[in-house]
């Protein structure tokens, strides 16, 4: 009886939705707009389902639909239609281009060309090996990425154990599958589709603050590279420094990445072209709104049409993909690079997801839920700007050890959100460090995908997954504020002592 009341069935299905209901029909917790309570009732059960995903996440994501016109809070039209915009259409698009790699093994062949070329001992192996990874990682999944990667490394652990002896090849196996696993999430953060949580935190702040200038693709690849490239470092350095082997001179072969390379075979029509639209796309991502540096600005190429507005980083995303739809294969007769047999692949539970988060945040703003609860925690702007945004990005980053990154980010920004706005600081210094921080956990098997890909290899037990990573994770949390407080205000143009008008403008209950 008593695990029974320590269950996720009680917790889900009978403590929440009471919660829920006295929320919904008996809470006055602000008598002069009963929206509060309601969205709150709302808010609160669908994060604890996220929480202990009693449901599946996209199922909970579909709440809002439903609840919302039923409550009025918000109109069912207007529900709906938070489901998809140009963020779902810029993760659909980048994620085609990501499928249409793995179909033709161009990932594949990208990782072990630069494996190869970086070759030689110890340190260069780790290197590359995170290298790839990461590279990869900021433009496909990072599941998919560390799936990818795994079984390549588990081939070259073989050879190794050949030179090595049995303790430095447990240690230097450890080495490489957290380096997959922690290069597969920092790389992420570097690109607006390297990571759902990205999408997630520009699709909320715009739907919060509409009045704010927009976040590009380049926006936030000139902001989130150097944090990567940071954070890259510091984990080589760490893990090498952990688990390097301690015999002298030991060199390592490079041929069992070049059979790997050599199976490929050479590069086909299909692989060529896909490698061509990838620069492309990228570049089209990074130049459409021209990049900004302090002072120094680059017009973008949509400045060369006449609704230049009219044109996002989806609509480039959506472009290039239909592209793959329509060039021919020349070793599959009869098929396109990519055709309707991709489309089931597509995570359409992660479109679910982001559409559940992105409604939730419309309701937090019709509702005025986002302000009252930041009302109810001005004593917060007694503190430092520098010390909430070292708190939130640590609170987030424990979080994301034992929750969905994405769910967790879209139910926190609405609330930062309103925090930001009642202690009158500028909400991107509470909203950017929540974003990166769900994806900087490094501890537990549960936090990442990647992380429980190479638990799987049984060559990693919890203890030393979680030794290695509690220190990245602190580490991680003070590079993480120190960047956003210095260098995002910098690129932002973030003025500690003033709000920006488009904060003051925050959407108004309706």
């Amino acid at each position: 009886m008593f695990n029974f009341f320590k269950s996720k069935i009680f917790w889900a299905f009978i403590i929440s939705p009471l919660l829920s209901l006295y929320f919904i029909f008996f809470s006055n917790l602000a008598p002069e707009n009963p929206l509060i309570g309601k969205t709150l009732g709302i808010a609160l059960i669908m994060a604890v389902w996220w929480i202990t995903e009693a449901v599946p996440l996209a199922v909970t994501a579909l709440i809002p639909v439903a609840a919302f016109p039923l409550l009025g809070i918000m109109n069912g039209k207007d529900v709906s239609s938070t489901y998809f915009n140009h963020i779902i259409f810029l993760f659909i698009g980048g994620f085609l281009m990501a499928l249409a790699m793995e179909k033709w093994n161009l990932h594949k062949r990208i990782a072990l060309k630069i494996l190869l070329l970086i070759g030689g001992g110890p340190a260069k192996i780790l290197f590359g090996f995170m290298f790839a990874t990461a590279f990869l990682s900021m433009w496909i999944s990072n599941t998919a990425t560390a799936m990818m990667m795994v079984p390549i490394v588990l081939s070259v652990l073989l050879k190794l154990e050949e030179k090595l002896n049995k303790k430095d090849a447990a240690n230097y196996s450890i080495a490489l599958l957290l380096g997959v696993a922690y290069s597969a999430s920092i790389g992420g953060i570097a690109t607006l589709v390297g990571t759902p949580p990205n999408l997630s935190f520009v699709r909320i702040f715009s739907i919060i603050f509409p009045e704010a200038p927009e976040i590009s693709f380049s926006d936030w690849f000139i902001f989130a590279l150097p944090l990567s490239i940071i954070m890259f470092i510091l984990i080589f350095g760490w893990l090498y420094l952990l688990f390097r082997p301690r015999q002298n001179g030991v060199t390592f072969s490079n041929e069992i990445l070049k059979e790997e390379y050599k199976a490929l075979g050479k590069s086909t029509f299909e692989e060529k072209t896909i490698f061509i639209l990838f620069i492309i796309l990228a570049f089209l991502w990074i130049s459409r709104s021209g990049i900004s540096f302090g002072d120094f600005k680059i017009n973008g190429w949509d400045s060369f049409f006449p609704n230049r507005t009219y044109i996002n980083d989806g609509t480039v995303a959506i472009f290039i993909a239909l592209i793959l739809f329509i060039i021919p294969s020349r070793n599959r007769k009869g098929e396109k690079i990519l055709d309707q047999t991709i489309i089931p692949k597509l995570p359409w539970h992660i479109v679910l997801l982001f559409g559940g988060g992105f409604a939730l945040a419309s309701g937090f703003t019709h509702s005025g839920l986002s302000l009252w609860i930041g009302e109810q925690v001005q004593w917060l702007g007694q503190f430092h700007p520098f010390f909430n945004l070292f708190g939130i990005a640590g609170i987030m980053s424990l979080l994301t050890e034992l929750t969905s990154n994405t769910a967790t980010t879209e139910m926190f920004l609405p609330i930062l959100a309103g925090i930001a706005v009642s202690i009158k600081v500028n909400p991107l210094l509470l909203m950017l460090p929540a974003t990166f921080a769900a994806s900087l956990a490094f501890m537990l098997p549960v936090a990442t995908p990647p992380n429980a890909i190479v638990f799987g290899t049984n060559r990693i037990n919890v203890m030393q997954m979680a030794k290695t990573g509690i220190v990245l994770n602190i580490l991680a949390v003070i590079i993480l504020s120190l960047f956003v407080y210095y260098y995002g205000s910098f690129i932002f143009h973030i003025d500690m002592n003033q709000m920006p008008d488009w904060a003051l403008q925050m959407t108004k209950p309706k």
